[in-house]
């Protein structure tokens, strides 16, 4: 793994903190893409790693099926998961502070960009 990538890792765990911290989302609607999309995971290695980022203790029998059929990449998920929490600590400051309007309106953009890529991507 280069430096670069594991810079963009860390920045992508980073995101996908502030996203879950401040709208509860930040697994499947980040960090799942920008896997398949920066790095070329297959759709289940990616599912599997941003699952095993949740083991303890939401997704740990997921990951385990994941892990059993090769579709964890342990490496990236622990380099996502050395800065996710504290996107996540940023993320639920940032939306304390602001009106739940905002907060609901940043949601919807959010997914409306994702499913927007997923619905036209080949």
């Amino acid at each position: 793994m280069t430096t670069n990538q594991i810079l963009l890792l860390l920045l992508i765990g980073f995101l996908a903190g502030i996203l879950s911290g401040m709208v509860g989302i930040g697994g499947g609607i980040l960090l799942v893409p920008a896997l398949v999309y920066f790095f070329g995971f297959s759709q289940h290695k990616a599912q599997g790693t941003t699952l095993f980022l949740f083991v303890l203790p939401v997704g740990i029998l997921g990951a385990m099926n994941y892990y059993k059929s090769g579709n964890i990449d342990l490496k990236t998920a622990l380099i996502i998961c050395s800065t996710f929490v504290f996107g996540s600590f940023f993320g639920s400051k940032i939306t304390l502070g602001l009106d739940q309007a905002t907060v609901k309106k940043i949601f919807g953009f959010i997914i409306l960009l994702v499913s927007l890529k997923m619905i036209t991507d080949k």
